[in-house]
């Protein structure tokens, strides 16, 4: 008895650990960007090489799942799309690329050098042309 009792409390710990979990999962990540981060300004905006290099990361990185054109692939997003193109600032998306979305399946890229994400976010979403 005293068994099923303590398994049975380890699971409601584990549960009421896990729901919030779930629940910041659901959150659109462009909410959880914190407002220092959201006013970063992107320092390799219109840097010709920061633009080709953005290119081969993108390529190197992201077109797996958002396709060679930023169209999306089967359940991971465009980023093409409004909340990305016209919402998010360049500071949202040096966070995203920085911290991820696990809960959607973003990884971080957190071993990206600080350089390495503005160049992704250089020129608008765009890629290949421009790459992020």
């Amino acid at each position: 008895m005293k068994n099923v009792r303590r398994t049975f409390l380890m699971a409601i710990m584990m549960l009421s650990l896990a729901v919030p979990t779930m629940l910041a999962a659901r959150t659109p990540w462009i909410e959880k960007v914190p407002p220092r981060d959201h006013e970063r300004e992107n320092t390799m905006a219109g840097d010709a090489d920061a633009v080709a290099a953005g290119r081969l990361l993108y390529e190197d990185h992201c077109a797996r799942c958002h396709g060679d054109h930023a169209e999306g692939k089967g359940k991971r997003p465009s980023l093409r799309s409004e909340r990305i193109q016209e919402t998010a600032t360049p500071g949202d998306l040096h966070w995203i690329l920085r911290n991820g979305s696990m809960g959607r399946g973003m990884p971080s890229w957190s071993k990206l050098s600080s350089p390495a994400a503005g160049v992704v976010g250089s020129e608008g979403l765009e890629p290949p042309t421009s790459c992020l």
